[in-house]
């Protein structure tokens, strides 16, 4: 439900009463991950998404009848073979949905609150809920915040049942936040990592993953554009300062004018950060590159000619580079689409870029067999 905070955290300042229908897992093919959510309030107005429209009609008949109810509910979505017309995911997936409500006088309303006004305001955050296991923890939930309490204990909310289930649900909702990561963890009643038990939903808000691109070239205002559009906060860099300018770029989030080797040494970068080296200058490349090669980061590529970037190899080898580091090196940067202006060129980067974080192939789909859906970067941003 951390997908749609905006508007939910909205909805709670404003009172309303809503039921959410929020993604615990999928099998298969299907469209959206865990995560994903549809809330509808008390007057029929309905916000989010998930499953891109396949079963989109029943999940809001369920949030109704849960508002009505006043009790949560699960349910399987899946295709039906015998009868093509049901409703399911005609991709052939599975997704399994958990409905709540969210009433005024809802035990949970205060830490969804929280949790809900922590990712509309770009705090990181995770939220934890009980989505499998006995009726009285159905929908629980806790929040544990990055820089709040300690392992011992949640910063709102809990579970209840045995003293050590919070404790244990806490320290696998921090991992999960540390790593930014959406997912589901199962553990015993007694708060054991047990097989069965119960199964917790755990949603994370983390700030958008960084994109940096160095060089301020014609090329790069589109592929900040393209990165925006991706979600990414992106910087640009340059050391030149003719070039690298605010008014240039208006759509970065940051423009930065520094040697791009020096400024990458001090800027936070974690797993999810993509580099893209534009400069084409061997004097900022080889420098940068031997920096971002060293980082434990998601993604580098590097723009030039095949020739060029036999040259590069060369030089980065002889600044010390190993083979493995060398080889997480992507360039000539982009997947081969026969781009031609900056925006061509643009849309292949960051079509490379999804790949690279999905597990694509760059391949037309058209006649293959692999699953559509894939994740190798894990669920965030």
């Amino acid at each position: 439900m951390l997908d749609i905070a905006d508007e939910l955290h909205r909805w709670m300042e404003e009172g309303r009463e809503f039921a959410v229908g929020t993604v615990v897992s999928v099998g298969g093919s299907a469209p959206r991950g865990p995560g994903a959510a549809l809330a509808v309030d008390s007057e029929g107005t309905a916000i989010g998404s998930v499953s891109g429209g396949c079963v989109e009609g029943a999940v809001y008949e369920l949030c109704e009848r849960a508002l009505q109810d006043d009790r949560a509910v699960r349910e399987r979505f899946g295709y039906s073979d015998e009868d093509a017309f049901a409703v399911g995911l005609t991709c052939g997936g599975i997704i399994d949905v958990m409905v709540t409500p969210v009433r005024s006088h809802s035990p949970e309303r205060a830490v969804l609150r929280a949790a809900l006004a922590a990712a509309a305001g770009g705090e990181p955050a995770a939220l934890a809920r009980v989505v499998r296991g006995p009726e009285e923890l159905l929908g629980r939930a806790l929040l544990v915040r990055a820089d709040g309490a300690d392992a011992d204990g949640a910063d709102e909310g809990g579970l209840g049942g045995h003293p050590e289930l919070d404790r244990t649900a806490v320290a696998e909702t921090r991992a999960l936040l540390d790593a930014g990561r959406t997912g589901t963890v199962t553990i015993s009643e007694d708060g054991s990592h047990c097989p069965g038990g119960i199964t917790l939903l755990v949603e994370t808000s983390v700030p958008p993953p960084r994109m940096i691109v160095f060089g301020a070239v014609d090329f790069a205002a589109a592929l900040v554009r393209a990165g925006k559009f991706l979600g990414h906060h992106v910087t640009v860099c340059d050391a030149r300062a003719v070039f690298a300018t605010e008014a240039r770029f208006p759509d970065a989030d940051e423009v930065v004018v520094d040697w791009p080797h020096r400024y990458l040494r001090r800027t936070p970068t974690d797993g999810r950060t993509v580099v893209c080296v534009l400069t084409h200058e061997t004097r900022f490349d080889v420098p940068l590159l031997v920096e971002a090669l060293r980082l434990p980061v998601a993604f580098v590529g590097a723009m030039g000619s095949r020739r060029t970037h036999e040259d590069r190899l060369r030089r980065l080898r002889e600044a010390g580079l190993s083979e493995a580091e060398l080889h997480r090196l992507r360039s000539p940067i982009g997947l081969d689409l026969g781009a031609r202006t900056p925006e061509e060129t643009a849309l292949s980067i960051a079509a490379e870029i999804v790949a690279a974080r999905r597990g694509g192939t760059g391949l037309p789909l058209t006649g293959r067999a692999e699953p559509i859906h894939r994740d190798l970067w894990g669920a965030t941003a």
